[in-house]
């Protein structure tokens, strides 16, 4: 998303096409093996609240004004990023947050809903309530990919019924599909050899300069 609003590809239709194309990597990464970890009983409580923010998500897609989204998820991804990164290499752990029981899985679920059915943004609250709630890596991945799935059907079923699916988003999505299997055959591999930390902190460190960049486009 933060790409393509760099691009010159209006909002109405980054939001459709980066519905299909996360839907297709969440399935193509579930089937490579994601399945075998996923913490069931927490996929049925996020995925059911989620179903009830699409279409809320939806409405704010619908009424709110493109630029002033940008702007808003630009500050989002730079907060985020800034903060997590900043944790990373200094090691901080001034506040120790943890969730110790599913009480605040509909809370997480409904954000996800919210956020991806308007903005593609269905990973960061659950990214952060399974940080919360202290998963391992594999059943965090493997719980996070499998809520991907679901909400992603939700998402795009969503987004079609609303009238999004229109000009080149299927033309566009349609040329993405080698890049999309390519990259997700390369993940797998990066992986099983890059170690967590050093990964995590690349990554960090992208979605604080995409943020960035998304900042100065609004602006």
């Amino acid at each position: 998303m933060p790409l393509l609003a760099m691009l010159p590809v209006g909002l109405h239709t980054a939001v459709p096409l980066m519905g299909l194309v996360g839907l297709t990597v969440a399935l193509l990464s579930v089937v490579l093996g994601g399945w075998r970890h996923i913490d069931r009983p927490e996929l049925v409580l996020l995925g059911t609240a989620a179903l009830l923010g699409v279409p809320v998500g939806l409405i704010l897609l619908r009424t709110l004004p493109a630029g002033s989204v940008s702007a808003a998820l630009g500050a989002v991804l730079v907060l985020y990023g800034g903060y997590s990164l900043a944790e990373e290499l200094a090691n901080l752990r001034a506040v120790h947050l943890q969730i110790s029981n599913r009480r605040w899985a509909p809370a997480f679920g409904l954000l996800s809903g919210l956020l991806g059915s308007a903005y593609n943004f269905n990973g960061v609250p659950v990214a952060v309530y399974g940080s919360l709630r202290g998963w391992d890596p594999d059943r965090f991945r493997g719980t996070l990919q499998a809520h991907f799935l679901v909400t992603g059907l939700l998402i795009v079923v969503g987004q079609g019924l609303s009238g999004l699916w229109a000009g080149e988003v299927f033309k566009l999505y349609l040329l993405s599909i080698p890049g999309i299997a390519l990259a997700v055959l390369v993940g797998t591999k990066l992986r099983q050899r890059l170690p967590v930390a050093p990964f995590r902190r690349y990554v960090l460190g992208l979605i604080v300069a995409l943020g960035a960049l998304m900042l100065v486009k609004a602006v």
